[in-house]
């Protein structure tokens, strides 16, 4: 099926019972005049009296996975401070004059803060229609070129353009074929472009995998690779070069429950003192690459 078709089925996604009347709360949202501050807290300043209006949007488009976002006094403090992760990626990153995909790019949290690096375009792939919804609201305020598509990462191959950078974060271990995955995302690829890998990882020597039935109570995950077996996996999928950037344990700090997602977060999937996960794994671990075509 072309990409065409496949968008034009899954606008009918703002159709659903549920999202239907959000869509249309943020659809009809005006934003005549703002100013904003792309940080770790990306804060944005507007008319006063769309308070209320604000106030009543963003709590509908609950839960906020990402950001944190502060609409003049409303502090939106979504489940993850995401400036973590990508203060711990920016050094790394040179994005000035290119083409950029991010999949799995939830809210545009990420995608914003790549708008202070200067890029020629911004692309995100994500196939919830809530998270592009909360993306449209923020970016009433950014106006941005940013394209957000309700696509995922097994429509890279049908797309028609390719990336210079292609950012994947914490996608890889919801995928049944992670080494098909990560010959989608190559697929994308300009010549000489990269994809910056964020996935969870279990400690080890040897090129083995963890095949959980359930994760910190996550259901949809299905592959935990040592660092050796994810090497292996990003070989098999040709890539040229494999840059580790580092790897980090995921703390009750930078995820935790906050009132903007009204459910469990980080802590109630861990056991009582942290050590493990409800199940009796480690604790999530990230590590982050760099894979060069």
């Amino acid at each position: 099926m072309k990409i065409e078709n496949i968008l034009k089925e899954r606008q009918k996604w703002f159709e659903w019972k549920n999202i239907k009347p959000i869509y249309e709360e943020v659809t009809k949202f005006q934003v005549t005049s703002s100013e904003f501050k792309i940080d770790d807290i990306i804060e944005i300043k507007t008319d006063e009296k769309l308070k209320p209006e604000i106030e009543n949007i963003a709590k509908m488009l609950k839960p906020w996975r990402k950001g944190p976002f502060k609409i003049n006094d409303l502090f939106i403090d979504s489940e993850w401070k995401s400036y973590i992760k990508w203060d711990h990626l920016k050094p790394h990153l040179n994005l000035e004059n290119k083409d950029i995909l991010d999949v799995g790019c939830n809210n545009g949290y990420y995608m914003f803060r790549m708008l202070e690096m200067h890029p020629k375009s911004i692309t995100g792939f994500d196939p919830s229609a809530l998270f592009n919804l909360q993306f449209d609201f923020i970016n009433k305020f950014i106006k941005s070129n940013i394209e957000y598509k309700l696509l995922g990462v097994e429509h890279i191959p049908l797309f028609d353009k390719k990336f210079d950078v292609i950012f994947c974060m914490g996608v890889l271990y919801h995928r049944r074929d992670p080494i098909n995955m990560l010959k989608e995302l190559k697929a994308g690829l300009n010549r000489g472009g990269e994809v910056i890998l964020d996935t969870l990882i279990i400690e080890g020597n040897d090129d083995i995998a963890l095949c959980p039935v359930r994760y910190a109570k996550m259901k949809n995950v299905y592959f935990i690779p040592t660092l050796k077996a994810l090497y292996n996996w990003c070989e098999k999928a040709k890539f040229s070069d494999i840059e580790f950037i580092g790897k980090r344990y995921t703390s009750t700090y930078e995820q935790r429950k906050t009132e903007w997602i009204d459910g469990e977060s980080l802590d109630s999937f861990l056991n009582k003192d942290q050590t493990k996960t409800i199940e009796g794994y480690d604790p999530p671990l990230r590590a982050y690459l760099k894979l060069k075509y």
